[in-house]
């Protein structure tokens, strides 16, 4: 779990855990970001790290495809995000301007907001086109802000952030994020904020102009059903497949046409989750408990899992 300046105090209580910890605002599931990289936590290989773990298992792990793909980096980052502060307004770059300009993958993300306060809000996209002459001019005099498309945050919302994007969480939000591995962020506005030494955090001003889509056609809000206790798909896109599932009692979910992986994100209740695969990550028994605030990584060459409980699940693959 990560203390930041935004953070806040609920994900501990989400996750069912005791710290001592302050101002937590992420909690990262699965990572393979250098330096703050998952860690096996049960079974033969319980403390090898996420990186490791492909190393050794390659395509068993994370599926030929993606393995031919990535190599030996692992793809997505997911999160849970606890906003009890506005985050800074920021940009991600996409694959080409990320590569060029750091060596690494562009950000292409997703939210599922899970508990938000009354009046929490979501940022994303400019409301109206503006040209880049006119987007330094109102970072300088701190109007940039009133030109972002704000949403009212409900609990199931969904919001799909290509790289361009320009967006914040606002207070008041508990949410999962799910992304490709980056950690690559142009900081654009931050409310003058200053840091625990007194000192304004940076801006990323000039990064950000090249890597910000100006048009104001975007909609981040996805439209789903939200009513359905069935597997309903929320986002599809290059990099990552997001979906929700309501379980209630038992259900055997096929992976034939899953080319990868599988997340599975426990967002509220309990199950009990069985791959039957050889490859088994979190224990020497297959059936892992999961609970509201966890997650599992459900290897490539598992070809179903069982789950049994009742609950309220994100799956992310990747296509």
């Amino acid at each position: 779990m990560k203390s930041v300046l935004w953070g806040g105090h609920r994900i501990p209580t989400f996750k069912q855990l005791t710290t001592s910890q302050r101002n937590i605002g992420e909690s990262w599931e699965i990572s393979g970001v250098n330096g703050q990289e998952s860690i096996v936590a049960e079974g033969p290989d319980a403390g090898l790290t996420l990186p490791e773990l492909l190393a050794k298992y390659r395509d068993a792990l994370v599926g030929a495809e993606v393995y031919a793909r990535f190599g030996n980096e692992f793809p997505l980052l997911v999160k849970f995000i606890d906003a009890e502060q506005d985050l800074s307004v920021q940009v991600h770059p996409d694959d080409a301007l990320a590569a060029l300009r750091h060596g690494s993958q562009g950000k292409t993300e997703m939210w599922y907001v899970i508990n938000p306060l009354p009046g929490s809000k979501i940022l994303a996209g400019f409301d109206r086109e503006i040209k880049p002459a006119d987007y330094e001019r109102m970072v300088a005099d701190g109007s940039i802000i009133q030109a972002v498309r704000q949403y009212e945050a409900h609990a199931g919302d969904a919001f799909f952030l290509p790289p361009g994007t320009i967006h914040s969480i606002g207070a008041g939000n508990l949410l999962a994020e799910i992304q490709q591995t980056s950690d690559i962020t142009y900081r654009v506005y931050d409310y003058d904020r200053r840091d625990a030494m007194g000192n304004k955090r940076q801006l990323h001003t000039a990064l950000a102009r090249e890597a910000l889509n100006y048009t104001a056609n975007l909609d981040a809000l996805v439209p789903y059903d939200q009513e359905t206790a069935q597997f309903t798909r929320i986002v599809e896109c290059p990099y990552f497949v997001v979906s929700r599932l309501q379980v209630s009692g038992e259900r055997t979910l096929s992976l034939d046409d899953v080319p990868s992986f599988v997340i599975v994100m426990c967002l509220d209740g309990e199950i009990t989750l069985s791959d039957e695969s050889e490859l088994t990550l979190y224990s020497d028994n297959p059936d892992v408990t999961l609970h509201r605030g966890q997650t599992v990584l459900v290897p490539a060459v598992a070809t179903q899992f069982h789950i049994n409980g009742n609950a309220t699940l994100l799956t992310t693959w990747v296509p």
